[in-house]
């Protein structure tokens, strides 16, 4: 049989967690759809996470095969099932969660020997996988879930000394030869940067095998940061692709979600009247956090979703974390979900016209590509890099003023702050000005992801340069 003819078949290896997932799994259903073979490696706790994803890319004609390895965590001191990133509550166990990951090492290499497959995307929490891919020949390409502007500051802030970081926390941190002035105050950035720490060699470590990759493929479209993508390849010398937004070549995904309640409710709402606020699968605020969220939103007078991970208690009043009666007064003008809730369809719901966010990449780009823009609260990893994007560079965004990188929720915001905020980017001075300049941005998103558009071309020139070949079915 010609080889050349013969289809070509790569592995996903994402992170275990649901930020580093979900865009994996969007990415292999890209190559999927170009007719490669393509398959995600996981454990047996994380698969319920993405089976639904791939049974819908069924139906579409996308066949995406799942390989299990078993996850040390009692090998580590982790408890039994602890295989997803969302679970670590603290910096010890995220370090032993880590620890584990490299201990897939002898597994994957099984797998590869068995399969042979023409590429390994593996993400960049799994350092080891550069030297892994190459005892075997094949490519390994980087993914990390963020953005190119993030990408840039964290090389940057890893090459710098223990002295610049530690400089007195009133002075702030610009980072040096950026396309603009960037600059962080110093609380922004995590403790275990700023000393010989376990963490930060690891980062070292990860950066250091970044460089030796075959590339890096990256979640974001030209159009959205050029000066930073053309910065990363230029400045690092690192050959790097940007195929996404991801989630925008999958949208078929999310066609079974359209008569959830939320989407019935914001059906009966005007256009651009509703702010959604929502902040991840990480961050667990506290009660008397979350009270001054209830109390800011209802002061606002705005329309809202709010998507909180509690469970509704048997009796209203036990609710610690809301008002007495909040729920009652807001009834019609605003929705409390406890749990998980669409979010893709509600940002692009007509209806909704500002979103309150930790500014997570995936959750920054949902919005971008959706035109809706942003109140940024970041806590930790690269959402402060994402609110300079939002805020400084695109112009589509207004921060609550957090300052310290804590990666579950950072200092108290109060409910002043809160209702200034959302008022702010729903009907202030500058909301309509945000506003079209985020559609404009989601026109562009729409257009990278289409034949000719600029991550469609990059997807193209990517799978040449490779050397991967399809076949007209999976």
């Amino acid at each position: 049989m010609d080889t050349k003819a013969k289809q070509s078949h790569i592995f996903f290896f994402p992170y275990m967690a649901p930020g580093h997932m979900i865009p994996t799994i969007a990415m292999a259903n890209l190559f999927a759809s170009r007719g490669i073979k393509t398959t995600i490696i996981s454990t047996p706790q994380n698969v319920a996470f993405f089976s639904q994803t791939i049974e819908r890319s069924k139906e579409s004609g996308f066949k995406i095969g799942v390989l299990l390895l078993k996850f040390p965590s009692v090998e580590v001191g982790l408890p039994e099932g602890c295989e997803c990133g969302h679970m670590v509550e603290t910096l010890e166990e995220l370090q032993k969660f880590l620890e584990a990951t490299s201990l897939l090492d002898q597994q994957l290499e099984k797998l590869l020997e068995e399969h042979q497959p023409n590429c390994l995307v593996a993400d960049n929490c799994f350092p080891w996988t550069t030297d892994l891919a190459a005892k075997f020949g094949i490519p390994r390409l980087v993914f990390h879930g963020i953005n190119f502007i993030s990408l840039c500051i964290s090389q940057h802030l890893i090459k710098m000394d223990f002295s610049t970081l530690l400089k007195s926390d009133s002075e702030p941190l610009v980072i040096p030869d950026l396309p603009d002035e960037i600059k962080l105050a110093r609380t922004q950035i995590p403790n275990f940067l700023k000393q010989e720490t376990e963490l930060r060699k690891f980062l070292e470590l990860t950066a250091e095998t970044e460089k030796r990759s075959y590339g890096v493929v990256v979640n974001s479209f030209y159009e959205l940061e050029p000066a930073y993508a053309d910065h990363y390849r230029k400045f690092w010398g690192i050959k790097a692709w940007h195929i996404g937004p991801t989630f925008l070549c999958n949208k078929d995904t999310y066609a079974s979600l359209d008569e959830h309640e939320c989407l019935k409710w914001l059906n009966s709402k005007t256009p651009n009247s509703v702010v959604y606020v929502s902040f991840g699968s990480v961050i667990k605020f506290v009660d008397a956090q979350l009270l001054e969220i209830a109390l800011g939103l209802e002061a606002s007078g705005q329309q809202f979703i709010w998507v909180v991970k509690k469970e509704k208690s048997e009796e209203e009043n036990k609710e610690g974390w809301l008002p007495e009666g909040f729920e009652k007064r807001v009834e019609g003008r605003g929705l409390v979900i406890r749990g998980w809730a669409p979010q893709v369809p509600i940002l692009e719901h007509q209806a909704v016209g500002g979103f309150v966010t930790h500014c997570g990449w995936n959750s920054v780009i949902e919005a971008v590509s959706a035109g809706v823009p942003m109140a940024t609260w970041p806590a930790f990893s690269d959402q402060f890099y994402n609110e300079k994007l939002v805020t400084q560079i695109l112009g589509i965004g207004i921060g609550v003023g957090v300052q310290k990188w804590e990666r579950f929720g950072g200092e108290k915001v109060g409910k002043r702050n809160i209702e200034n905020v959302v008022t702010q980017i729903m009907v202030g001075e500058r909301a309509e000005e945000m506003r079209s300049r985020a559609k404009r941005l989601g026109e562009m998103a729409g257009k990278s992801v289409q034949e000719g558009g600029s991550s469609y071309k990059d997807l193209n020139a990517l799978i040449q340069e490779l050397g991967l070949h399809s076949t007209a079915s999976n």
